[in-house]
């Protein structure tokens, strides 16, 4: 896996997990909204058709009930008036309830209770016409007759009375689910939080040790080659870019440690066919021959040089390019982390506002709870007459106080899933920093391969200026070419020597067939003359990174 892979995958699963858990929420949520809605819906009218019924039809019946009280006293247009009232109440609350009826949505309960009420208060209706009769037309029954209505009366507010606890226990108990509904809901979104927290946390953690663990071996690698030590083995794992990078160092160190040692060998072979030139060299213009033939070869090799070590300064600026580039897919992950973070703040806007809606909840379960006190107050006022109506507020209230509870541990519940939250955002800034830090060592790993490809262009530099002294020895020893003729037996020698070691230099191209150079040509027996031997140069070289064009085999 790749690098930077491997540094987008933390990021693709907190985003993966954030998408779906703002996918749970807002189903969890639309179910819960439509749970409230048909409470409000059914229940709130439900209630409000035994409220209302009740209300208007005792007031009709009181109305009516004191003017055939006061039959002898009252005009009898009075009297026909109160009965066209009562008949219209009735009759509208009649038709109603049978509206009412017809609705899907009640409880089994619910239709029991209304298909009795109904023909109660048809029989109400008959019997009150009765006693109407009776008492336009001053009979004696009258009384007796208005008692049955009466009576009537009285079970069409106890039905309404039953009707209305039924309503009460059943908003309780949808109450009592969508409180049980919301708890799931909170634990469902707290797991999936916690589980993608957790997870994009180890991703991002498994995958920084894996680069800086890579990186750290390149590094060190890198700085024994520089102290001269060739003899370290560079341990290969993995398909990323630091893999490729240590695959490089390897195969670095290992042509520096086989060419170095040719090197050497070469070197020393042409010291000795040095010494066996200088020898027999009796004049001036032997040796000056033999110089100007070794030059004109040393300034071709030294041009092959400069040109190599020119392609490796290239090679450094784009490696330079390459990390400077890695530095930039960090820079963009730190991005996403900070992307994540500000939608955790959003989440964590969204739970404050409900918070702030179930309070206003509350407010409004208690103010209900006050008109249904004021209420309980005046039907007590009003004494026998409004012991009925005093029922009913007791229930209203006793309902505003079970309203008020649910919004309260509603609230306590939101509180929590705030708290939550606030969590899950704690751990997206904490993500923030990892991938900052991860920024700073890829940005320094940037750094430090600019330092290498400036200190390859040093290096060009003086290879240039080196070629330009040889070239200037090269015609100073053109001038002495005539003395050429006394040297030939020793010039030959160095000849084969430094085609040898030129070949042996050259050999560094194809790093797989160094090993199968030719041995240096043996020079021509001489007397044996005292030579010092040169000093054994070390070798520093600085870590150059795989370039995708693959790896370079020239020098």
């Amino acid at each position: 896996m790749k690098v930077w892979h491997k540094m987008l995958l933390a990021p693709s699963v907190a985003i993966v997990f954030l998408l779906a858990l703002g996918a749970l929420a807002v189903g969890l949520m639309a179910r819960q909204g439509m749970a409230i809605a048909s409470l409000t819906r059914d229940r709130g009218a439900s209630i409000e058709l035994v409220i209302t019924a009740y209300r208007e039809l005792n007031k009709a019946h009181v109305a009516a009930y004191r003017t055939f009280t006061l039959a002898g006293h009252v005009p009898e247009p009075e009297l026909r008036a109160s009965v066209v009232d009562h008949a219209r109440v009735v009759d509208a609350y009649i038709r109603k309830t049978t509206e009412f009826r017809n609705r899907s949505s009640l409880h089994p309960d619910e239709r029991a209770l209304v298909d009795t009420v109904i023909p109660q208060m048809e029989h109400y209706r008959t019997q009150f016409q009765a006693a109407t009769a009776d008492a336009l037309a001053l009979r004696e029954t009258a009384k007796s007759s208005l008692g049955r209505a009466d009576a009537s009366f009285g079970k069409v507010l106890a039905t309404f009375t039953t009707l209305g606890e039924l309503q009460g226990k059943l908003s309780a108990e949808a109450s009592a689910q969508g409180a049980a509904n919301f708890r799931g809901m909170v634990i469902s979104l707290g797991a999936v939080a916690v589980a993608a927290a957790v997870i994009s946390l180890g991703l991002a953690l498994l995958m920084a040790r894996q680069v800086v663990r890579r990186l750290r071996a390149a590094s060190d690698a890198a700085r024994e080659v520089a102290r001269g030590d060739l003899t370290a083995t560079i341990e290969v794992r993995g398909r990323d870019e630091a893999a490729e990078l240590l695959q490089a160092q390897s195969r670095m160190q290992q042509d520096l440690r086989r060419v170095v040692g040719e090197v050497l060998t070469g070197a020393r072979a042409v010291a000795g066919a040095s010494a066996q030139i200088a020898q027999g060299n009796q004049d001036l213009s032997q040796r000056t021959e033999m110089q100007a033939s070794t030059l004109e070869e040393t300034a071709s090799s030294m041009e092959e040089l400069t040109s190599t070590v020119q392609q490796n300064a290239d090679n450094a600026r784009q490696a330079s390019a390459l990390a400077t580039e890695a530095s930039g897919v960090a820079r963009k992950g730190g991005d996403m982390v900070a992307d994540v973070v500000n939608t955790m703040n959003g989440i964590s806007d969204s739970s404050r506002r409900i918070s702030e809606i179930i309070g206003v909840i509350d407010g409004i379960a208690f103010q209900t709870n006050i008109l249904a006190l004021n209420a309980a107050v005046e039907a007590a006022r009003a004494g026998e007459q409004g012991r009925g109506f005093a029922v009913v507020a007791a229930e209203v209230r006793n309902l505003a106080q079970r309203s008020a509870a649910a919004a309260r541990e509603i609230k306590g519940l939101i509180g929590e899933s705030v708290d939550k939250v606030e969590a899950g955002n704690r751990l997206a800034h904490a993500t923030g920093a990892t991938m900052q830090d991860m920024v700073r060592s890829v940005t320094r790993v940037s750094d430090l391969v600019a330092e290498i490809a400036a200190a390859s262009q040093e290096q060009s530099s003086g290879i240039v200026q080196v070629n330009t002294a040889v070239s200037r020895m090269e015609e100073v020893v053109q001038q002495n070419a005539s003395l050429v003729e006394e040297a030939s037996a020793a010039t030959e020698a160095m000849k084969a020597q430094s085609e040898a070691l030129l070949e042996l230099v050259s050999r560094f191209r194809l790093p797989e067939e160094a090993a199968q150079a030719r041995p240096a040509a043996p020079a021509a027996e001489v007397p044996a003359i005292r030579v010092r031997e040169p000093r054994q140069p070390v070798v520093a070289a600085a870590p150059v990174p795989q370039l995708p064009a693959g790896p370079w085999r020239e020098f």
